[in-house]
């Protein structure tokens, strides 16, 4: 079976990152996490790479101490990304909205597709706060998704989504909590699933679904 090689982008604490280095090193995964890359140079997600010996960029000020500019950001990451040989990009908890020149950069320079991790059940609550938003809609069922990334925010080809109840007692931050415990299980098994080609990405079919806690 190939080994996966994947970049992933990061903007925090890097939790869903760590998720995809525990299954790799213990052989669970068949991938090679050959970059990090981040727009924040203090994100724990960074710490979380280089202890994994990972490759870890930060693409955050530049010399003068000013922040790059999105389309500076933009290119700079697509000429980390070129020599490595990338087959796949993640986005996971990262949190800058990427225009046509990366999203396009990376499927005809890296000739690659980029996923990107979501917490609601796309194409509902696309965007931030969407834990506060299910709450006040009176939801029963939320979760997160995956699906590829396109020049629309959020509006890419579902690939999987993992659902849960929501109770009657949850709060925004215990609804994020058991999302994001759902978003450990989603992630890795959408990759897994890539791999060994029970999701193609170039001919996607219905999403991939299974029921969470």
């Amino acid at each position: 079976m190939k080994t996966l090689k994947i970049a992933v982008l990061v903007s925090g604490n890097g939790s869903n990152l760590q998720v995809l280095i525990d299954q790799m090193q213990a052989g669970k995964l068949p991938i090679d996490i050959v970059a990090v890359i981040s727009n924040k140079a203090d994100a724990y997600a960074l710490t979380r790479a280089k202890n994994a010996n990972i490759p870890a960029f930060v693409i955050d000020k530049n010399e003068q101490g000013k922040t790059y500019k999105r389309a500076e950001f933009e290119r700079l990451a697509l000429d980390v990304l070129k020599p490595l040989g990338v087959d796949l990009v993640v986005l996971a908890g990262f949190m800058k909205i990427l225009t046509p020149l990366f999203i396009n950069g990376v499927k005809d320079e890296l000739n690659a597709p980029m996923i990107n991790l979501h917490p609601s059940l796309l194409p509902a609550y696309k965007g931030l706060d969407t834990h506060e938003r299910v709450l006040q809609s009176g939801e029963r069922y939320h979760g997160c998704s995956v699906h590829l990334v396109t020049a629309e925010l959020d509006a890419g080809q579902l690939l999987s989504q993992a659902v849960l109840e929501v109770h009657p007692n949850d709060m925004p931050a215990t609804l994020q909590n058991r999302v994001h415990a759902l978003e450990h299980q989603l992630l890795p098994r959408t990759i897994d699933f890539i791999v060994r080609g029970v999701i193609d990405v170039d001919n996607v079919g219905d999403a991939y679904r299974f029921w969470g806690q």
